[in-house]
């Protein structure tokens, strides 16, 4: 599909009505019905979306406009008084799976300015998800949906200076130009039935 901005909105349009109610029948969330319609429209399937990058603009202002809305419901004194949960929760939920993620990675054999990257990068989740999430099942304002909104607004906060570091801890790595991903893939177990690397847990587990 090759149309302009307005073709693409009624695709998208059209995918969603169709996607989210079928999903919150059986019990799942309209942010996996989005997925899978993205999959479905992408060029990987359908290919009613040929070219998905006319779609990022759209995307990131839909994340921003999600983010503004948001914070149309905060208050300055609600702020102030979630400081405590979202530097103290908020840090120790960063660093606890930071350090144990990055252990992990290091001990897959990555050097340890790219173990620190690749654990503090995966103990980051998806504000937009999260935020959605507790939004459509009407839990912002619970005790756990204000903590869980603390300890994603830091992970925010904590990804710019992740950002800023990277290129300084990419000198201090022996191997600067391989990529950790690829290290670490190369370090993980090999499947004993088709030598696959990483390991291949369709085959471990296949019968016979």
């Amino acid at each position: 599909m090759h149309g302009g901005g307005l073709e693409l909105a009624l695709v998208f349009l059209l995918a969603g009505v169709v996607a989210v109610p079928v999903f919150k029948h059986f019990g799942l969330g309209a942010v996996l019905a989005y997925l899978v319609a993205g999959v479905l429209l992408g060029p990987h399937a359908l290919r009613l979306v040929r070219d998905p990058e006319p779609v990022l603009a759209a995307s990131e202002i839909g994340v921003v406009m999600l983010l503004f809305v948001i914070g149309l419901e905060l208050s300055l004194p609600r702020l102030r008084v979630m400081k405590r949960p979202v530097f103290e929760v908020g840090g120790l939920q960063v660093l606890a799976s930071g350090a144990a993620l990055g252990l992990l990675a290091h001990a897959f054999g990555l050097a340890w300015p790219a173990a620190l990257v690749v654990g503090v990068g995966l103990a980051l989740s998806s504000t937009a998800v999260g935020l959605q999430l507790l939004a459509e099942r009407g839990e912002l304002n619970s005790d756990h949906g204000r903590l869980g909104f603390a300890i994603l607004l830091f992970q925010d906060l904590a990804a710019i200076p992740l950002l800023a570091a990277i290129p300084l801890l990419a000198h201090a790595m022996p191997h600067a130009d391989a990529s950790p991903w690829l290290a670490f893939a190369s370090r993980a177990p090999t499947c004993p039935r088709c030598s696959r690397r990483p390991r291949c847990w369709w085959c471990w587990a296949a019968p016979g």
